[in-house]
């Protein structure tokens, strides 16, 4: 298709959450109501990556992921940023607040019939503040994995029917080439993001 950068999109469709839209003749989901998406490469202090596992009714199965989630959806949030909506998805999902994030990358999840763009963040310095698990009805399991297993782990959930999200394996290399030691990354402002 060739480049048509000021074609004016069409709604076709509006649910709750997204829109079903038209761009040159080129149709695609949108987002409503959020300024953007992150993704959390979270790193404990003893080396142990977090992913989350849920039920994605799309795919009608189990999908291990990132903790992830939307930035500025929320009453009078609207101009949360992204750090603030990673921490905050952090904490909902894992029970574990970062005490240093940092940005990574920010790229399309399926270009083709999408316009979401995802941000990924590094968190490292976790401090446990609960369980997690998810809010509103989410039922997330939270998996703790040593960097060193986690491509033998993703293989056994793969062997047991889950699908993994291709942004798990970003995650893998983040992790690998970044300085996991004391200090790394930006340090995150608390007041950015309160402790609840």
């Amino acid at each position: 298709m060739t480049e048509r950068q000021h074609a004016i999109p069409i709604v076709l469709a509006e649910g709750k959450y997204l829109r079903f839209m038209q761009r040159a003749g080129w149709e695609y989901a949108e987002r409503r109501g959020v300024t953007g998406i992150v993704g959390i490469v979270a790193v404990t202090d003893e080396g142990k990556l977090l992913l989350v596992e849920q039920y994605r009714p799309p795919l009608n199965k189990r999908v291990v992921e990132l903790p992830a989630g939307l930035v500025g959806d929320e009453a009078r949030q609207e101009s949360e940023s992204l750090l603030a909506a990673a921490n905050r998805e952090l904490q909902e999902e894992t029970g574990y607040h970062a005490g240093n994030l940092s940005l990574l990358a920010s790229g399309p999840t399926s270009a083709g019939m999408s316009s979401e763009v995802i941000t990924l963040c590094l968190g490292t310095k976790l401090r446990k503040l609960s369980d997690g698990g998810g809010v509103g009805g989410e039922a997330i399991v939270v998996h703790e994995i040593p960097l060193s297993e986690v491509t033998l782990r993703l293989q056994e959930w793969i062997n047991e029917g889950k699908l993994v999200d291709l942004k798990v394996y970003a995650a893998q290399h983040f992790a690998a080439t970044q300085n996991l030691g004391g200090g790394c990354g930006i340090p995150h402002d608390s007041s950015e993001a309160p402790l609840l």
